[in-house]
């Protein structure tokens, strides 16, 4: 059996390691963030509102972490934080590029959906991430750390209704790969986190916010991969997977057959969506109103 010719990469300590976290006011960016300094970790949080920020930051000691406002579609900004972290601890260990946005508070088809609504989406969610890890690579590299990007399980299901941002999380997926495989020489490693529903202001479109939205995700899911799950669930699992250095983390794990199996799953899925006239005729309401 032939043997590889790079040595196996050590699990990742959270104690002492340095963190740099952004979307760190939202709901998955402050569980991480929680659970990465319950850990020993040492942290850099970003988000848009320094104050927010600063509330996630709110239990850590001031010598364990720096609150930054950063705006991840300006690459300044990230090499700021990095100069940041640099300047306090003398290196990056890991780099979670978390940031992101739905595609607005209301459900819209390809057709339907607002201009610039798209352009917006791919800003933070895509080349925000581009912009993070652009950013942090050198530093993460150095360290033989890790580089985390949040995806989602719209990564391999059917976007209707949520083009913008499914498109966004299919494309981050994608670097996620390629940086997987690219790093390895470096003795660095990348992963891809791929939550599901998390009770964050992102899926209350889905769960309330919006009624015709609400109803096709009811219609289109089947119940276990409906139910939200607590944004501590997703902290736990990160802070794990980036310990393990896992290549994919998926929360909850209930959705792992549907992405082993997407290319049985998404044809079957597509066809059975097409088919079905109720789930149609709430895609045309959606369509509708915004013509009205």
């Amino acid at each position: 059996m032939t043997r590889s010719p790079f040595p196996t990469i050590p699990p990742l300590d959270l104690h002492d390691a340095v963190v740099l976290v952004t979307g760190a006011a939202g709901g998955i960016g402050r569980a991480v963030a929680r659970e990465l300094h319950r850990r020993g970790a040492r942290l850099v949080l970003l988000d848009l509102d320094l104050a927010a920020v600063r509330d996630a930051a709110r239990d850590i000691p001031s010598d364990r972490v720096i609150c930054l406002a950063a705006d991840v579609t300006r690459r300044e900004d990230l090499d700021a934080a990095v100069a940041a972290a640099l300047d306090a601890w003398g290196r990056l260990d890991v780099a979670f590029a978390n940031a992101g946005i739905s595609s607005g508070n209301t459900a819209d088809t390809v057709a339907s959906v607002a201009d610039g609504v798209f352009e917006r989406v791919i800003a933070v969610n895509l080349q925000g991430v581009w912009n993070t890890v652009r950013a942090t690579l050198p530093a993460v590299l150095e360290a033989q750390g890790h580089v985390l990007i949040t995806s989602s399980t719209y990564a391999y299901v059917n976007g209707m209704v949520n083009a913008p941002y499914a498109a966004t999380k299919a494309a981050v997926e994608q670097i996620g790969r390629a940086l997987r495989v690219e790093v390895r020489g470096h003795g660095a490693t990348a992963g891809v986190l791929y939550p599901g529903w998390v009770r964050t202001p992102i899926a209350d479109v889905a769960f309330g916010k919006d009624p015709l939205a609400t109803a096709l995700v009811d219609k289109a899911f089947p119940g276990p991969l409906k139910r939200p799950i607590d944004p501590s669930r997703v902290g736990t699992a990160v802070a794990d997977g980036i310990e393990q250095r896992r290549a994919r983390i998926q929360v909850p794990r209930r959705w792992i057959p549907v992405s082993a199996l997407r290319g049985i799953v998404n044809p079957a899925s597509d066809a059975v969506l097409r088919s079905d006239r109720r789930l149609l005729d709430l895609v045309r309401e959606v369509e509708s109103r915004r013509r009205s």
